[in-house]
């Protein structure tokens, strides 16, 4: 399957949805929503309605003045991307891609950050708020401070207090391991949250086909998200819920195997498990991201072994912090009556967010996911009708993986409607443009398959990394 047979896919299923008006159309209400988020966030501000937020609907403020020469090297790194990376994912050997995908997406996050300075990347991490300032209190006793981390909750930092107790101890542990203080945390978050690309990378490769996932990796790698994986902590986030995903669809891939490929199969399940097990235990907020891996199962059809390791990788960290003394139903209901009884977060409008807060997943996302999600949307309703009317298995092509445009577009759609559960259960209200990353993540590898042949590919993948620029030369964000 080439890069060009599997953006064709897709472009067919725009065609007969009505050609591409729907994208401009799209585009147009993608650009009209942020202006207009922002324009009553503005108003809202000055009515002292919206007294958390200095910009809302973004956690962060405007600059005094945007910057212009510091963003110099990341103009520079953005314009090498956008020559480079289309014939680098179209022709390099694919043992190399995921690498590259990797670096290429932690470069292009640090080149954003640095335009601050080079504290930049570290800084975000030394607020009082943030989980370094939280360690102190784990350092005398871990296992005590886990046991008594649901009743002790309102005396810890907010971002400590708003987790479960698995990012601190993560930090905690890095520290053990002769990495402590704020710079190495940071390197270690840019890491996991860039390393996210290389892993989506190879879960589409599993579901969608090596022609997908090629096309996919510049626009996954110039991605707007950038700006919040250097340095928000949810960028670790990313990066767990990714290459879970990924070794659960490496594991699931259906290839004929004896039986030590079959027990190899196993323990890559049981380590996907392991990871997303994870997520619930690093933000509570994560556990609609489970769609996405959900969809992955579905489109590989994994053997029933697969599925043991599976479970068993799942219950791994859940059991472990059970027995050390946290009841996670317990932390749930601890941390949203601390969030009740807080100034600021608690206080957000809902009626304002539920709508802006969408406008933030825009600017997430970029114009060029904005264009592609109509022939994206005509993919999964031609699915579903062909399911209705043939059945679940008339979807996959019976080999290794499904059509290349289901497999691309289901995942997109898993982890569109985990964003929209959170945004509608107000369970987030603000804060999103860092809270969404390991949803977001997945929403530009539907978008080069909008163009057959890739005509246009490199404007819209300008147009993405056009749109990062302008938010970091215009925003000082916290993250």
């Amino acid at each position: 399957m080439t890069v060009a047979d599997a953006r064709r896919s897709v472009a067919g299923a725009v065609a007969s949805a009505g050609g591409r008006w729907p994208g401009w159309v799209a585009v147009a209400v993608w650009a009209a929503g942020i202006a207009a988020a922002f324009t009553v966030g503005w108003h809202l501000r000055r009515a002292g309605l919206a007294t958390e937020d200095a910009l809302p609907p973004l956690h962060a403020r405007a600059r005094e003045r945007p910057l212009v020469w510091p963003m110099l090297p990341a103009v520079a790194v953005a314009a090498v991307a956008v020559a480079v990376l289309p014939p680098v994912a179209a022709r390099l050997a694919w043992r190399w891609l995921p690498p590259v995908a990797w670096a290429g997406s932690a470069l292009w996050a640090v080149a954003l950050a640095v335009s601050d300075g080079p504290g930049a990347l570290a800084g975000p991490l030394q607020a009082p708020t943030e989980y370094p300032a939280g360690l102190a209190q784990v350092r005398p006793d871990p296992l005590a401070w886990v046991r008594t981390f649901t009743e002790r909750l309102g005396g810890y930092t907010t971002h400590v207090r708003g987790h479960p107790p698995l990012p601190t101890l993560v930090l905690w542990l890095l520290e053990e391991a002769g990495f402590g203080g704020t710079g190495w945390a940071a390197a270690f978050v840019v890491a996991a949250g860039s390393s996210a690309m290389a892993a989506i990378a190879v879960t589409l490769r599993c579901v969608a086909g090596e022609g997908a996932a090629r096309a996919a990796v510049p626009f996954l790698v110039l991605a707007p998200p950038a700006l919040w994986i250097a340095t928000a902590m949810d960028a670790l986030f990313l990066g767990v819920g990714a290459w879970g995903t990924a070794l659960v669809a490496l594991a699931a891939r259906r290839r004929r195997r004896g039986r030590g490929g079959v027990w190899r199969a196993v323990g890559v399940a049981a380590a996907g498990g392991l990871l997303l097990g994870c997520l619930p235990y690093l933000s509570y907020g994560l556990l609609p991201l489970f769609a996405v891996p959900l969809v992955v199962l579905v489109l590989c059809r994994p053997r029933p072994a697969v599925l043991v390791g599976l479970s068993v990788g799942l219950v791994v960290v859940p059991a472990a912090l059970t027995a050390a003394g946290f009841w996670w139903p317990e932390g749930v209901r601890a941390t949203l009556d601390t969030y009740l009884i807080s100034r600021g977060s608690a206080r957000r409008s809902y009626s304002y967010f539920v709508f802006a807060d969408l406008a933030v997943l825009g600017l997430l996302a970029g114009p060029a996911v904005a264009y592609a999600l109509p022939g994206t949307f005509a993919v999964v309703g031609r699915a579903v009708r062909v399911a209705l009317r043939r059945g679940p298995r008339a979807l996959l092509s019976g080999t290794r993986a499904c059509a290349p445009g289901v497999g691309v577009a289901l995942p997109v759609c898993a982890a569109l409607v985990g964003m929209l559960a959170l945004d509608v259960s107000g369970v987030v209200k603000g804060e999103v443009e860092r809270i969404w990353l390991p949803f977001a993540a997945w929403l530009p590898a539907a978008v080069p398959l909008a163009w057959p042949g890739g005509q246009w590919a490199r404007w819209w993948l300008a147009a993405q990394a056009v749109t990062a620029l302008a938010v970091q030369a215009l925003v000082l964000s916290e993250w």
